[in-house]
């Protein structure tokens, strides 16, 4: 095993052959699901695509989009290619809106799973000496079990620890020695805050990578992240959907997420139009499964937007990397006719001295005119100033926020600990107009 790559062929393959390979396993993957899948062979059928006779990648875009809802009209298992006995793990997500949206694994699917996580892992300097503390829930989200399979896959220590329990979380990453953790950013800055109440120091502690994700975040919060934790942080991307995590992972460059493509054929697209675009342009992630047995999916609109870079990155590796993700095509907020993405707020507040990384943006109608309202915490020593100086930091925030974005936006300041915090993915948002509450 080379030092810097795990598996050094596949991670350097000439884009030629990267795209023979995928086409290789598209075509099989085709096949899998028109032969075992209803759904897939009837929508195969509609569009024209034999699945015997497909000779280029370009045909993808005959393929008819899959969604969500397509996920949960079939629910549980109508899109499972294998049958029960063949199908040895389910995930799920929570159905808090419906149906749970299911997937399935075959053995090979989980050895492949595993195999993905642990090349990544290895990709940012994680080796068998390395003390995994992962944090991130166990049970049917696929988070906690997808970093543990790989980490153990390539030979690390992993700590089960799953989320929650904060105080513990901190003795166990010290008295364990831990140098990874594993976890969402908004619990990783929660981490921190408690260990800062506490005492901790972090730069005399082993810790030395954060692999987050779950949930967008920006690289303003990277940088608070990385000086709060001592740490270098990187963004790991999957969705339960299509596998879970690893899907792509950020080298060490941190200039976008390189994508497994191997075992995922990437695309960008017009949120509103479905047409595919090209490298560079920025739109929504639709991903094809290329050997997923279980339960392949084909076209996937993920929602989530960013952008694809083709160009071989600075640590030599040759799969196409995806911009960070900089929010969901449905987290998207119209206020007064203007797109507004709650990273564009995060960006903006990340870059301002005396305020503390945890926010919330809640949006309501009030005589029939959309207002936005932003809640900032600042420190005891700002927040105990004279109330003309509050007001004047506001407006100054205010101000920033009107610069960037381009509407206007009401700041309240918040004292300490007056935001709720998470020990999975932050609630950023909260949207009156849907009838959501605080």
């Amino acid at each position: 095993m080379d030092d810097k790559y795990w598996d050094e062929e596949c991670e350097t393959m000439p884009r030629g052959k990267l795209e023979q390979l995928q086409l290789r396993r598209l075509k099989k993957t085709l096949i899998n699901v028109y032969e075992n899948v209803k759904f897939y062979k009837e929508k195969l059928d509609e569009s024209g695509v034999d699945p015997y006779n497909f000779k280029s990648l370009d045909e993808i875009e005959k393929i008819p989009f899959t969604t969500k809802d397509d996920l949960r009209v079939n629910y549980p298992f109508g899109l499972f290619a294998k049958p029960m006995n063949k199908v040895i793990r389910i995930h799920s997500s929570s159905g808090t809106t419906g149906n749970p949206v299911v997937d399935g694994y075959t053995k090979n699917d989980i050895a492949v799973w595993g195999s993905i996580v642990a090349r990544q892992l290895y990709s940012v300097g994680v080796r068998e000496s390395d003390i995994i503390q992962n944090s991130y829930g166990y049970g049917l989200f696929t988070g906690g079990l997808g970093l543990h399979y790989g980490g153990e896959l390539l030979g690390s220590t992993v700590i089960p620890v799953s989320g929650g329990n904060t105080e513990r979380q901190l003795k166990i990453m010290s008295d364990y020695s831990s140098t990874v953790i594993c976890c969402t950013p908004s619990y990783s800055l929660y981490i921190a805050e408690v260990g800062r109440e506490l005492g901790v120091d972090f730069s005399k502690l082993p810790l030395k990578l954060g692999v987050l994700g779950a949930e967008p975040w920006t690289d303003e919060m990277r940088r608070e992240i990385e000086e709060r934790l001592k740490i270098d942080a990187v963004d790991i991307y999957g969705l339960s959907e299509v596998m879970g995590p690893g899907v792509s992972l950020e080298c060490l460059y941190k200039s976008g997420l390189h994508i497994a493509e191997d075992h995922f054929l990437a695309e960008i697209v017009d949120p509103k139009t479905g047409k595919k675009l090209p490298p560079g342009k920025h739109g929504e992630i639709v991903l094809t499964s290329l050997t997923k047995e279980a339960m392949p999916l084909l076209r996937y609109r993920t929602k989530d937007l960013s952008a694809l870079n083709i160009n071989t990155c600075k640590c030599g590796r040759t799969h196409a990397r995806m911009a960070k993700p900089m929010g969901r095509a449905d987290d998207m907020l119209i206020i007064r006719g203007v797109n507004v993405f709650p990273s564009q707020i995060e960006e903006v507040l990340m870059k301002i001295k005396d305020i503390e990384p945890h926010y919330l943006i809640v949006v309501e109608r009030k005589n029939y005119l959309d207002n936005i309202e932003v809640w900032v915490e600042v420190s005891e020593d700002i927040f105990s100033e004279k109330m003309n100086g509050l007001e004047n930091f506001e407006s100054s925030i205010e101000h920033k926020l009107y610069s960037a974005i381009g509407i206007r936006m009401n700041v309240k300041l918040k004292e300490p600990k007056t935001i709720k915090r998470s020990i999975g993915k932050a609630k950023r948002v909260i949207d009156k107009r849907k009838g959501e509450t605080l």
